[in-house]
C-alpha cells in the first residue's frame, strides 16, 4: 500500500509538497494547495506528458484561496518527472503504471471524490479512471484532449521529448522553446517563455536540464504518426453522468473540431472552452480560463 512520505515543506506560492511511495518503492511528489478541511470539493490536477505539477500553480491557488469556496487541491508529478523519482526502467514510464501511481496517490492522501483536471496525457488518465474507479470523480475538465488524438501533433511531440537542446541560461531556454512553440503560443509575452522555460528546465550540477527523465522519450519510439492511436470512446463513455468539459486551443494540433463534435454528439451537455492565441495546451493561467474553471467545479459540487 502507498504511504505518505516523510518529507514535508511549504512553497513560497503556498502550496506544500509531499511525498507518496508507490507500490514498486518509487517516491512520487504530489503538491497541495488549501487546506485539507477546506470545505469545497477537491480538485486534482494531472499534468501532460512531459509536464510537471509547475504547469497548475496558478489554477491550483485560484481554487484554493476563492473566498466564496476555498478547496483543497493537488497536482501531480508522474514517475520521471518534477520532483518524483525517475525510474530505472523506462518501461515503466507507461499509462497503465502512472494510472496505477495516480491510484495510490490519491489513496494515501485520503481524496474522495474530486474534480480531474487533466491536460492532454492527465486526460486520457482522467477518462481512464472512469473505468477502473468511477466514484472518485465527481467532474471531469479534460485540457486539450479526446478520445482521438491527431497525428500530427504526435508528431510534434516525438520531435522535441528528450531532445531539446542543452540551453545555457534561463533566458537561453526561452528562446529555444520560443522557436518550438511561438506559432501555437502566438501571444505570450517575453516574461511568458520565461517562466515557461523555469517550469520547463531545473539546475542541476550547475547546468539546466529538462524537468524529466530524458528517457522519456522511449515512450514515443513506437508511434508511428502514419498510423493514429487507437482511439478512446469507451474511456470517454465511462464518465457518462458527470459533469465533463473541455478546454481547447484555438491553435491545437492535438484535438480536433472534429472530435470535438463528436464528443458533443456523444454527450450534449458538454461544455467547451475555446482559449483564443493557444495551441497544445492551453496553459490555464488566465484569468477568465481559471474563472470558467472554477465556475465548473461549483457546479460539479452542487451536483454532487
Amino acid at each position: 500500500m502507498a504511504r505518505v512520505g516523510l518529507q514535508t515543506h511549504a512553497m513560497n506560492d503556498g502550496g506544500t509538497d509531499h511525498y507518496v511511495t508507490a507500490k514498486d518503492g518509487l517516491r512520487l511528489h504530489v503538491r497541495e494547495h488549501g487546506a485539507r478541511t477546506a470545505p469545497g470539493l477537491p480538485v486534482v490536477c494531472l499534468a501532460g506528458l512531459a509536464r510537471t505539477a509547475a504547469d497548475f500553480d496558478a489554477l491550483a491557488a485560484a481554487l484554493a484561496n476563492d473566498p466564496g469556496r476555498p478547496r483543497r487541491v493537488l497536482a501531480l508529478d508522474y514517475r520521471g518527472r518534477g520532483l518524483s523519482d525517475h525510474d530505472r526502467n523506462p518501461a515503466n514510464y507507461s499509462i497503465p503504471v502512472e494510472l496505477d501511481d495516480v491510484l495510490s496517490v490519491l489513496t494515501a492522501r485520503a481524496v474522495g471524490p474530486a474534480v480531474f483536471v487533466g491536460t492532454s496525457r492527465g486526460g486520457l488518465l482522467a477518462m481512464l479512471l472512469g473505468t477502473v474507479r468511477p466514484t472518485v470523480i465527481a467532474g471531469c475538465v479534460l485540457n486539450d484532449i479526446g478520445p482521438v488524438i491527431e497525428p500530427a501533433g504526435v508528431a510534434r511531440i516525438k520531435g522535441y521529448v528528450g531532445k531539446l537542446p542543452q540551453p545555457t541560461s534561463f533566458e537561453n531556454a526561452a528562446q529555444t522553446l520560443r522557436k518550438l512553440f511561438g506559432s501555437q503560443f502566438p501571444r505570450l509575452a517575453e516574461a511568458d517563455w520565461l517562466a515557461f522555460a523555469r517550469r520547463t528546465f531545473t539546475q542541476a550540477g550547475g547546468r539546466l536540464a529538462p524537468n524529466y527523465d530524458m528517457k522519456l522519450s522511449t515512450v514515443l519510439q513506437s508511434v508511428d504518426p502514419e498510423h493514429p492511436l487507437a482511439a478512446m470512446w469507451k474511456e470517454f463513455d465511462s464518465l457518462v453522468g458527470l459533469p465533463v468539459m473541455v478546454v481547447h486551443g484555438e491553435n491545437s494540433d492535438i484535438l480536433s473540431p472534429a472530435t470535438i463534435e463528436a464528443m458533443r454528439a456523444r454527450r450534449s451537455q458538454l461544455e467547451v472552452v475555446e482559449v483564443a492565441g493557444e495551441g497544445h495546451a492551453p496553459l490555464l493561467a488566465d484569468a477568465e480560463t481559471i474563472g470558467r474553471i472554477a465556475q465548473f467545479v461549483q457546479r460539479c459540487e452542487e451536483a454532487v
